[in-house]
């Protein structure tokens, strides 16, 4: 179902989803969060992309009515790129949504179109197949032992684990996407400020998000985080969080370690990306390195982490059954490049035991 009280976009992001009729179709379409509710009281969606500006009810506060009435719903916030929206989309994700995707500035057939189109049926697909339940309960074998409409998936195979690399590591790189905020906030809340070491993490994320989020952990972690400027001293105990439409790096100059920031070509359709830091923090800090991917969609940091592990670096990823998404987790861990694969809640223990705390 598209919610939006433009009639121009609902028909825009409609004509999207149904010209891939393989990966879904729109079934519903809605002009406010009321009339979304009301419609879902069919309990027969799986993906619900929800505008966060509308008239009679918003998206925030229809989200949780809909989760109320069907808590296996994919809700995916369709969000402008304002501050006010931004931090709406953040409270969003804490309540229960699975993503967001920032609206084009224009509806018009360009660059920003494309590239909305491109990571909406992206999130559709992945979000949707990892949830949906509707279609896979009307195939599933009679009989079947499982929750009403809920066909269970298959444990994935076990992955191949290396061992430990017996180092004290200078830094903890952490590389994040669908799901990223909060886990990231799950992870830092339960490690003690400070930290030891410098802290550096790339969230796939707009401009203007990745302030908010910067300010979300500060304040919900105690750990000092913010968003890297070009050129600081990077200095233990601080935590530098890539800023949106901006590869972060480092460079030596002298005896220091500083940020350097680029607008490089998008790698993984991604900016900021994983793999660009990693490469840059391999030729910095070597082997003395913890490597931590969280959940998200596709292999952005599976290059990097190849580079991590060849120098002699330990590199932990997500599970599976904790990861919104396990697709930048599962490529590190199913190519053999992890010494563990942690649940989430248990993700602090790891990083604070490879840590050497």
């Amino acid at each position: 179902m598209v919610v939006d009280d433009s009639l121009v976009l609902r028909g825009m992001i409609s004509r999207m989803i149904n010209e891939d009729p393989t990966s879904a179709e729109v079934v519903a379409l809605a002009g406010n969060g009321q009339l979304a509710v009301e419609r879902a009281q069919k309990k027969d969606l799986d993906v619900i992309v929800l505008d966060i500006e509308m008239p009679v009810m918003d998206g925030i506060t229809a989200l949780p009515k809909l989760l109320a009435i069907d808590p296996k719903l994919v809700i995916i916030m369709a969000s402008t790129l304002t501050t006010r929206n931004a931090e709406i989309s953040l409270k969003a994700l804490s309540a229960g949504a699975k993503d967001y995707v920032p609206k084009p500035s224009s509806v018009t057939p360009g660059a920003g179109a494309d590239e909305f189109k491109r990571e909406l049926l992206e999130k559709i697909r992945a979000l949707g197949h990892r949830y949906r339940r509707s279609a896979l309960a009307r195939l599933s074998t009679p009989g079947a032992a499982a929750a009403p409409g809920v066909v269970p998936r298959p444990p994935s195979a076990p992955v191949p684990l290396r061992a430990v690399a017996p180092i004290r590591p200078q830094t903890l790189v952490i590389g994040s996407s669908t799901g990223g905020p909060n886990a990231l906030l799950a992870v830092l809340k339960a490690i003690p400020a400070p930290f030891k070491v410098p802290v550096f993490i790339t969230q796939h994320m707009p401009p203007t998000f990745t302030g908010l989020l910067a300010a979300n952990i500060t304040r919900e972690t105690g750990h000092a985080c913010a968003e890297a400027k070009e050129g600081e001293t990077v200095l233990p105990g601080r935590i530098y969080l890539a800023p949106g439409d901006y590869h972060m790096t480092v460079a030596r100059s002298g005896p220091q370690v500083v940020i350097k920031l680029n607008q490089n070509a998008k790698e993984n359709f991604c900016r900021p990306a994983v793999d660009p830091m990693l490469r840059s923090m391999v030729d910095i800090f070597g082997r003395n390195m913890l490597v931590v991917i969280l959940t998200g969609m596709g292999h952005d940091g599976l290059s990097g982490c190849e580079a991590v592990v060849k120098v002699g670096g330990n590199v932990v990823g997500q599970d599976e059954a904790t990861s919104v998404v396990w697709g930048m987790p599962g490529a590190v861990a199913k190519a053999g490049l992890c010494c563990a694969v942690t649940p989430l809640p248990q993700m602090a223990t790891q990083i604070s035991a490879l840590l050497g705390r």
